[in-house]
């Protein structure tokens, strides 16, 4: 490759470990994998994390370090035909010259299964190592058997001073960089490019190119960079986000914790953050009816009538404008008392059910309407609460084999403090109160 010809982030990819900027947990000093590494002692390994962390770059420089030969693939080209030439060459160079091979898959979650299951033999064979490098959660699109051979290592984003080190090393590496020309890169132009990578230095260098492209060299041939130009080059960058990947499950995972965690802020911009990258809002309305009815539960009820109602407005209304009423639920959710005691209570009802074996509905509970129920013995004896005082009579309601379980108990946040106090005094007069709690 023509490297004067390749972008910006292509040509400033780090040449050494000291190079390397970030993953620290990964590639510092006296870490384990920066041990191997400098050993030349790596077996099969997967990295995976966000895009613009590393991944390729570290592959590289692996490469240059080890004495093993060192293959590249990329998983969208790359077929069982092609894995075959490869096992093929690297068992016959392992044979000739006892040399190891390194076979760097890129994008390895788009392999498929099958493709995936050809790569263990030569792996468990010593004929490869394997480096694999995804955005996706392995644990989701790579199968378990290529897993538990390989081991993983997590990127992490990188942080705004470490994509910072990056940008103004770009601007200054007068071989590999724009340190050719004088670019002057306003202060508040770097602030905003590093913000709006957000830990993607790939994106961070390319907006940096782009924006250094559309500057004219003033009188003394000096490029400035504006605060414009960078936003500008940056605005077409989209969110990570995928429905089918673990940015799906981790972004809802921080919308359900902020409901349960009463951040109403945090919750906003998760569902906005949902909204943006194109989340089907009917399931993120689902998602609000389970938390209002779990996590809000009858500390206030009409938790559960808003999100309903959103859900409705979603069917009824649709984006854009649905957002909004979504937007009400989320807030009233998040600012509403806490209280999963519907939640556990039928979790303890679930789990007797599922446990307890009972002869039966007592008698006095079954069904009398039908012809010839009476003669069974059937409603004999039951008492109708409307008759009594109060709209209330005491009586038993459950199987005897479980008469004295208590399965609700309402906590004393919000409208279930009131519900509580009056439970006490109708539990009090039930059958068998000493027993209950």
């Amino acid at each position: 490759m023509d490297l004067a010809k390749a972008p910006l982030a292509r040509r400033m990819r780090p040449q050494s470990l000291d190079e390397f900027v970030g993953q620290e947990h990964l590639v510092g000093k006296g870490r384990v994998l920066r041990r191997a590494i400098e050993a030349d002692q790596i077996g099969s390994m997967i990295f995976y994390g966000p895009p613009g962390t590393g991944k390729t770059a570290l592959a590289e420089i692996i490469a240059r370090m080890s004495k093993a030969a060192f293959l590249q693939l990329n998983a969208v080209t790359a077929g069982i035909s092609d894995l075959r030439k490869v096992f093929q060459q690297a068992e016959e160079r392992l044979k000739t010259k006892g040399q190891r091979t390194i076979v760097f898959i890129d994008e390895i979650h788009r392999f498929s299964r099958v493709q995936q299951d050809a790569l263990l033999p030569a792996i468990e064979n010593g004929i490869i190592v394997l480096i694999g490098a995804t955005t996706e959660n392995p644990f989701f699109q790579i199968t378990p058997p290529l897993i538990s051979r390989s081991r993983l290592f997590r990127f992490e984003p990188l942080s705004d001073a470490q994509v910072e080190t990056i940008v103004r090393r770009a601007l200054a590496d007068k071989e590999k960089g724009l340190g050719k020309v004088s670019i002057v890169l306003d202060s508040d132009a770097l602030a905003h490019l590093v913000k709006s990578a957000d830990g993607d230095a790939r994106a961070a260098l390319n907006g940096l190119e782009l924006a250094a492209t559309s500057a004219m060299p003033d009188s003394d041939g000096v490029y400035h960079v504006t605060l414009e130009m960078v936003a500008e080059a940056m605005q077409c960058r989209v969110l990570l986000y995928d429905k089918d990947s673990d940015q799906h499950y981790d972004t809802i995972s921080a919308f359900i914790k902020s409901l349960r965690g009463s951040d109403p802020d945090a919750a906003v911009y998760w569902l906005a953050r949902m909204l943006h990258a194109g989340e089907d809002p009917r399931f993120i309305a689902r998602r609000m009816i389970i938390q209002a009815a779990e996590d809000v539960g009858l500390a206030d009820p009409m938790a559960l009538v808003l999100a309903v109602a959103a859900a409705q407005a979603v069917e009824l209304v649709g984006l854009p404008e649905a957002r909004i009423p979504m937007a009400e639920a989320a807030i009233y959710i998040a600012c509403a008392p806490k209280s999963n005691s519907a939640y556990l209570a039928i979790g303890e009802a679930m789990k007797a059910v599922e446990e307890t074996r009972i002869s039966g509905v007592p008698l006095h509970l079954r069904d009398a309407s039908y012809r010839g129920a009476k003669k069974l013995g059937h409603g004999t004896g039951y008492k109708y609460p409307h008759d009594y005082p109060g709209h209330y009579v005491a009586q038993q309601y459950l199987p005897a084999e479980i008469q004295s379980a208590c399965y609700y108990n309402p906590s004393n946040e919000g409208r279930e403090r009131q519900l509580r106090a009056r439970l006490e005094t109708l539990r009090a007069n039930r059958p068998n109160s000493s027993k209950r709690p």
